[in-house]
């Protein structure tokens, strides 16, 4: 049996007396990407932060490759894309220098760039359709083109593990077409996907499976099972049912 790109397992989370994620437990196998759907206030956030090692569990542990979260980002094999609102958009970066971030891990303490580095994020830019945009302040980028952007220094990165919050949220045609693509690419090549998303209607031509999430795990499977509207109703509630009945 292999080893889980990510085994969670019954991870609780508080913040101060709210309780964030309650005994949240699933695995994820190499090549597949899954959709993370829920409510606001559900969790997902907190999810990523406890897949990254930014979010300290109360309770469980959290393994990626059969490692600990902390060897898994020393190997660089984690790639995050966090929401718009957690990003300082005025700080005075390139396009090209944020994706570079992605590379650091590849440099020495100096992080004295080489040509496989450079090589590395050019292509990245040119993947996500933003090398004419390479050396412009990161904050002047349309909110579709700052997804992109993010997701280039997870190409660059050489991530295996790609974590995506919210990264269809308030973006054209052409970028979430462009991202579900490039998320398709790259689990065809072996890389593992988990992915936030409001927009439950494009989930099946982007996922292979779908968590549905309400502080703890009430179900995993293909995305068509957990859209159903009576699985939908456990996380968001009786309106789901009922208009998925007058549909």
């Amino acid at each position: 049996m292999s080893t889980p790109a990510i085994a969670v397992n019954e991870v609780t989370v508080h913040y101060g007396s709210v309780l964030a994620l309650d005994r949240a437990s699933f695995t994820l196998e190499p090549g597949r990407i899954c959709g993370l759907i829920g409510m606001n206030g559900s969790g997902k956030s907190t999810l990523f932060k406890a897949i990254m090692g930014m979010a300290d569990p109360d309770f469980g542990t959290v393994s990626i490759n059969g490692e600990s979260t902390a060897s898994a980002r020393r190997a660089g094999i984690l790639g995050y894309v966090p929401q718009s609102e957690d990003v300082d958009w005025d700080f005075p970066l390139s396009v090209r220098e944020v994706v570079m971030m992605g590379r650091y891990g590849h440099m020495g303490p100096l992080r004295i760039r080489r040509r496989a580095d450079r090589e590395a994020v050019d292509r990245a830019l040119e993947r996500v359709e933003l090398t004419e945009y390479a050396d412009r302040q990161i904050g002047q980028l349309s909110g579709g083109q700052k997804k992109r952007a993010f997701v280039a220094r997870g190409i660059a990165q050489g991530a295996t593990i790609l974590l995506l919050d919210e990264p269809f949220a308030g973006v054209d045609k052409r970028t979430e077409a462009t991202i579900t693509r490039l998320l398709r690419e790259l689990a065809a090549a072996g890389a593992t996907v988990l992915v936030s998303t409001h927009d439950l209607h494009a989930l099946p031509d982007l996922a292979d499976e779908a968590i549905l999430l309400m502080r703890s795990v009430l179900l995993q499977g293909e995305p068509q099972e957990v859209l159903r509207p009576e699985n939908l109703a456990l996380a968001f509630g009786l309106d789901v049912m009922k208009r998925g009945a007058a549909a």
